[in-house]
């Protein structure tokens, strides 16, 4: 089978999994949940470590599966004989996810409609526009390139380009806090994977970061920013303070 599923399907199956690309991982045989979504992208998730998959592929790419009876599994295999492999290719930079599953223990399809979209705190939703229609606020020369830019995993609440041309994937909190740096590092890591918008760096932009949260943050290399949400509202004269 070529292509991208119209439907979400989830499978629970032991399986292996190997990376290859500008990175090698390789997943030992064990039980995971697999998620193909009908965006074309696909993830591979433990019981452990909360959402953030083991590995994935981000579209646009394509699915290929391929089935092998019992006769023609090869004993000498060194996980054993495997009874479906996928091959999931990313379309522009040739990396490949290559799956192989020994035992499905669940598989169902379902058909998820349109989501209506995460609904943001309104703060935090208004940053995001007034951050957005001001991102010289960032520094002179900067553009901005899209608001909610889609990934396999979640919308990066904005993208934009520095003086120098190099993109910047900035997440906005009220409050910030370590899983916002978590949630960033996430986002970086798949974007960093695209060849046309890599290298990416991050900004984590809030009107008040916790202490750890800054830390986290530049141990990462992401960049650290405090809102002033009446200066973005052009209430607050910065010009006019005595302190």
């Amino acid at each position: 089978m070529i292509g991208y599923p119209c439907r979400v399907r989830l499978v629970v199956a032991r399986c292996s999994v190997d990376y290859t690309g500008r990175l090698t991982a390789h997943l030992p045989l064990a039980p995971r949940l697999l998620i193909v979504k009908a965006d074309g992208s696909v993830l591979v998730h433990s019981d452990g470590g909360s959402y953030k998959p083991l590995n994935w592929m981000s579209p646009p790419c394509t699915l290929r599966t391929t089935r092998r009876g019992d006769e023609e599994a090869a004993a000498d295999e060194v996980e054993g004989p495997w009874i479906e492999q996928w091959d999931v290719t990313h379309d522009k930079s040739g990396d490949r996810l290559r799956v192989r599953l020994h035992e499905v223990l669940e598989d169902s399809s379902h058909d998820l409609g349109t989501d209506p979209g995460l609904q943001k705190d309104g703060v935090e939703a208004h940053l995001q526009a007034l951050l957005a229609e001001h991102i010289e606020t960032l520094g002179e020369g900067w553009s901005l390139v899209r608001r909610e830019y889609g990934t396999a995993i979640g919308p990066v609440d904005i993208l934009a380009r520095d003086a120098d041309g190099a993109h910047v994937a900035v997440e906005i909190k009220r409050r910030g806090e370590i899983d916002g740096v978590e949630q960033l590092t996430r986002y970086l890591e798949l974007l960093n994977r695209d060849p046309l918008l890599a290298p990416v760096r991050g900004i984590f932009a809030a009107q008040a970061i916790k202490p750890q949260a800054k830390v986290l943050a530049g141990d990462r290399g992401i960049d650290c920013v405090t809102l002033d949400y009446d200066a973005l509202r052009g209430i607050d004269d910065v010009d006019s303070r005595l302190f």
